[in-house]
Parts: structure tokens; sequence; C-alpha cells
């Protein structure tokens, strides 16, 4: 079974997702940082794949990745680096990145990479959905992948319940129609889009992002899905050259 799968067949609440840029801070930084985060607990591991035109990232983001090119990091050495990753995490692992990077490197062979490191899903955010259904989706299904698709707060309720039908594992739910990184609590506002999206009883779960930043925000966010992602928040700690823990122990409120 997909480890994304037994994650949420498990019942569990409060999910924590940690999302960071390979490459950064510095080249070789994936394989510790995962470790870490597997130790202190996190529930599932999102990989950003570095890439010049990160339409969905705000600047924390893109500027890690932009580090993290200039490093010298690239997707064969994310791969190859992922390649003992198992040995280390059973957590589920996630990559994010955007549809030029996997069309440039090649979808079966992207795939194909992917599964032999024990991938469990993707994030793409820019992949329209009539194209996965009808050209990548029995591709990427056939490598064990799960493909993961976001809703914000101005996604029409048709294409709601279309990502509903397509998405793998969970639905990622935008809390903000931005960018990541946007700082602050949850707005009112923001709670009401929550409310529209469980009053929709939808099949997939849900895990919350953008603008989810420490205990507060995450906790707010637990009380309308599964549990949340958190990006931004946790590249700024890792710039600061703080402890991994100690980010997952705030988050967590212990």
């Amino acid at each position: 079974m997909n480890r994304i799968d037994a994650l949420f067949q498990s019942d569990q609440k409060n999910l924590l997702n940690i999302y960071f840029t390979a490459g950064f801070p510095e080249r070789d930084s994936t394989l510790k940082i995962i470790q870490e985060l597997d130790n202190a607990g996190v529930d599932l591991i999102e990989i950003g794949m570095p890439y010049s035109d990160p339409l969905a990232d705000g600047p924390t983001i893109q500027e890690s990745g932009s580090m993290a090119l200039k490093n010298g990091f690239t997707l064969d050495l994310l791969f190859e680096q992922l390649q003992q990753v198992r040995s280390i995490t059973n957590k589920p692992l996630i990559l994010m990145g955007y549809l030029n990077q996997l069309m440039q490197y090649g979808l079966e062979a992207f795939c194909q990479q992917a599964q032999a490191c024990g991938i469990d899903g993707l994030i793409i955010p820019d992949m329209p959905l009539d194209l996965y259904a009808h050209q990548y989706q029995s591709i990427i299904e056939a490598h064990g992948l799960h493909s993961i698709f976001l809703i914000t707060p101005r996604t029409p309720d048709a294409r709601i319940r279309k990502v509903d039908t397509l998405s793998k594992g969970f639905i990622y739910m935008v809390a903000d129609s931005s960018i990541t990184g946007k700082k602050g609590g949850i707005s009112e506002k923001q709670v009401e889009y929550f409310e529209r999206i469980n009053a929709m009883n939808l099949n997939t779960p849900r895990l919350i992002g953008f603008g989810i930043s420490d205990h507060a925000t995450f906790s707010t966010a637990c009380n309308y899905a599964q549990g949340a992602i958190i990006g931004s928040a946790f590249i700024r700690h890792l710039d600061a050259g703080n402890v991994v823990a100690d980010f997952v122990k705030m988050v967590r409120g212990e």
C-alpha cells in the first residue's frame, strides 16, 4: 500500500507535512534534513525540486531554490541522493515541483527514478487536470505514485469535485489565494472557506498549506482538515542555522 494511504487510513489527526528545498542550505543537505525530520516526528516529508521559475512559491522558497541551483543541484543529483533514503525513513515522501521539470527529464524516466527511490507522491501545481487525466495519469500511477492536486478559495465547486476524483492520497488545500510564505494568522474569511470545503463532504483527505507557520496556525488548520503543510517558515528556520527538532516542537506546541 502507498505510504500516504496507509497514513490517512490510520485515522491519525493533526498530521504535519514539512516541506524543504532539496540542495538547501547546502548541496548535500537533503538526506540529513530528511533524517532529522523523521526523528523529530513529522508525519509526511515534502521535498522541493529546485526550479528557475517556481510560479506558486514566494520569496523564501524561491531564494532557497536559487541557492540550491547555484550549489549545482540537479534532478539527477536528487535521485542519486535519494537512492539511500529508505534506509533512514519510512515516512511518506512527496516530490514537489513543476511540469516543465518532468517534461525535460522525461515523464517515464522521472517516474521510474522516483519509484526506485521509494517516493510516494507528486505535487505539480501547474499540471492541468485534463492533460493529467488523458495523458499522464496512467504513466504516473503505473509507477505507484500518487498525484496530489491543489484547490484554493477561488477554485469553482465543479473543479473541486474533479480534483476530488483525480487527486490521490490527499488534496492540497491552499489556505489563501497567494504565493507561499504569507505571514499572519488565519482570517475569518479563510475559516469560511475551510467550512465551505468541509460542507462539500469530499472523499479525499485534505491538508491545509500556505501561511501555516506556527503552533496557532497549525492548530487552527487541523480543526478543518486532517493536518497542515509548512514550508516557508521551516526554510527560514533552516536558513538561520537552527535545529530541525526545535521547529517541529514549536509547531506541535511541545
